[in-house]
């Protein structure tokens, strides 16, 4: 089993409900965002190209790639960062020692440090004391190793797992759940019948930066025209 996710850019219409759904079930701290939206092309952040009346805008969400073969996993100096047996990248976080290395290494810019203590931080910017959103509960691998906490440790290096929490149990990630427009599909790559499997064959999929050789699980399916 390899688990992958394919995003159909023809479908995506750019709301970020991924994004609010990702930062939500996983409890991110104030100014962290596993999954972001870009506009391809604009100047500035969610702005239109083009003259008079020939704007246009297409969206491309970005996470953690999945990548089989993972720079960040290869720099890491004490094993924190690995592959489990479905083929998810994670990060063990009673191991990270915050060295950053895999930040650096990561071509796609998507991981993310703590640099306070992510609960001080929700009461610094005023979340209300009896509420604390996130799935409530630390989250181990088979192995033990710690892949989610509804607070992460000061110093430590941290990034989309798939939701974790949710697809070892056979769900899928929020994302994929909370998407108005069902632009985004997870399943096994491995699976020939899985339905990824059919839109990557179907499609003229492609991944990004694929010319570094990381062999992203993160596929997209090309949009036919720019949204106007």
């Amino acid at each position: 089993m390899r688990l992958g996710m394919v995003i159909d850019l023809d479908k995506c219409i750019g709301c970020r409900t991924c994004t609010v759904a990702c930062k939500s079930h996983n409890a991110q701290p104030p100014g962290t965002w596993w999954n972001r939206v870009f506009t391809p092309g604009s100047s500035h952040h969610q702005t239109a190209i083009g003259e008079g009346e020939h704007l246009q805008m297409s969206f491309l969400p970005v996470s953690c790639q999945m990548c089989d073969n993972a720079p960040c996993q290869k720099v890491c100096p004490v094993g924190a960062t690995y592959t489990d047996e479905r083929g998810v990248v994670l990060v063990n976080y009673d191991r990270c020692i915050g060295c950053r290395y895999c930040i650096a290494a990561c071509p796609y810019n998507v991981r993310q440090f703590n640099w306070e203590d992510p609960r001080k931080a929700k009461e610094r910017v005023g979340y209300k004391e009896d509420y604390d959103y996130g799935y409530p509960t630390d989250v181990r691998d088979k192995q033990g190793q710690l892949v989610y906490t509804p607070n992460r440790p000061q110093g430590v290096v941290e990034k989309c797992t798939f939701c974790f929490q949710y697809t070892s149990k056979g769900e899928d990630p929020a994302c994929v759940r909370s998407c108005p427009s069902k632009a985004r599909i997870f399943g096994d790559l491995d699976d020939p019948d899985s339905e990824v499997s059919r839109l990557i064959r179907d499609r003229q999929a492609f991944r990004l930066k694929e010319e570094l050789g990381t062999k992203p699980k993160v596929y997209y399916l090309p949009a036919s025209k720019p949204n106007r």
